[in-house]
């Protein structure tokens, strides 16, 4: 009888197990919870972002002054409306899709430029490593927030002014991990293999430099979408970001303000609940993808 019962225990196991396969995903079932929260939260903003059209019958910039600074839960307006009658569940959506497409773009650019230049100095060092890394040093003096703001200053409003903002500063913590992982690759015996085959340098670093070290820079840039979506929803806040009448959520927060001390303080909670939540989701899904390189699950 006991050994009946211990094998309809190992059976039912056996059972479990098929059933955890099924439909729970690797990274789960090995314990990934960071990972798969964060993919969670920043799979589900990137959907509504993108399904916005399907998600609200309002557009982000329909007017409507009679139903102006609309509660909360009012009938077709979840969400309430702003002091011009816009709805911001409308404006939510759609200020999604402006400050992610903003931020992945800022994220991509110093990325490229980062990855190719540590690539480089590492693999070839000399004159050119020495220049670039010196170049590194004068942007790392100054403070992120700071010298992004004053270049937008400087350059002027508007989304291409972020990119070069961004990229001008960025590229630089990108550059320095690269350069690192490559001069630890460039002693590795397969590289002077390939030196010995006939590849060229620019071959080997194309091939196989690049494609080895580059996972360490795509970590990074988790933490970087995050400080990029906070640069770009402050620069909005102080109007040096998106132009209106674009939505977005750091205008949200700046129109929102001059209500709060009327009641009226969703106006500028739930977009900055909202970057709280993307952050939040995007710090896990970093932490997630780190711990999946180290340990292989």
């Amino acid at each position: 009888g006991e050994v009946a019962m211990m094998r309809t225990r190992d059976e039912r196991d056996v059972s479990l197990s098929k059933v955890k396969r099924l439909w729970a995903p690797e990274f789960l079932r090995r314990g990934n919870m960071q990972l798969w929260i964060g993919t969670l939260i920043v799979g589900a903003i990137v959907l509504m972002a993108v399904l916005a059209p399907l998600l609200t019958p309002y557009s982000a910039t329909y007017q409507d002054l009679a139903e102006a600074l609309d509660d909360i839960g009012t009938p077709g307006h979840p969400l309430g409306t702003d002091q011009l009658g816009r709805d911001i569940w409308a404006r939510l959506l759609y200020g999604g899709r402006t400050d992610l497409s903003v931020t992945l773009i800022a994220v991509v650019i110093p990325l490229v430029i980062g990855t190719i230049l540590g690539a480089l100095c590492g693999y070839f060092g000399g004159w050119f490593d020495i220049l670039i890394m010196r170049l590194a040093d004068i942007v790392t003096a100054f403070p992120f927030y700071v010298l992004v703001i004053a270049l937008v200053f400087a350059i002027g409003t508007g989304t291409t002014s972020i990119y070069i903002a961004i990229s001008v500063v960025s590229w630089v913590a990108y550059a320095r991990i690269v350069r690192g992982e490559t001069m630890v690759l460039r002693r590795k015996e397969f590289i002077d293999a390939c030196e010995t085959s006939g590849l060229s340098h620019l071959q080997i670093i194309g091939r196989h430099i690049i494609p080895n070290t580059v996972s360490q820079a795509v970590v990074y840039a988790m933490s970087d979408i995050v400080m990029n979506i906070n640069v770009i929803v402050t620069l909005s806040f102080f109007g040096l970001g998106i132009v209106p009448p674009i939505p977005d959520w750091g205008q949200m927060m700046s129109d929102g303000q001059q209500f709060i001390m009327s009641g009226n303080s969703s106006l500028t909670l739930i977009p900055g609940l909202t970057v709280v939540l993307f952050s939040l989701g995007l710090s896990f899904l970093g932490d997630g993808i780190a711990n999946v390189l180290k340990t292989g699950r």
